[in-house]
């Protein structure tokens, strides 16, 4: 019993990770990293400065419509293009993931 409960255990520690290895890779999927990258300003905002902004706050609907429809001027004058072909669920789970951080 101990044996499947350790089994058991790391089953669901390596399926934690998963959402944050599948959101990189969505990130990867839909040219987001073109612009961000994860820990360092590219064009736009890394993520950790997007999370650290957000950190504590309801925003999720927010930066979805931000990603959806484009956004300028929050982090400068350089807009961010609307992303109108990307998923609903991909926005969403990139979203999640980017206030992660």
């Amino acid at each position: 019993m101990r044996i499947f409960s350790l089994s058991l255990l790391a089953a669901l520690a390596s399926a934690a990770s998963l959402p944050a290895i599948a959101s990189a890779e969505l990130a990867k999927q839909h040219n987001c990293l073109s612009c961000h990258s994860v820990d360092k300003k590219v064009v736009g905002p890394s993520y950790k400065d997007i999370a650290a902004k957000y950190k504590g706050q309801s925003v999720e609907a927010m930066l979805i419509d931000k990603v959806k429809h484009g956004s300028k001027g929050v982090y400068g004058q350089i807009p961010m293009p609307a992303n109108a072909n990307v998923p609903d669920a991909d926005v969403k789970t990139l979203v999640k993931w980017i206030l992660a951080q």
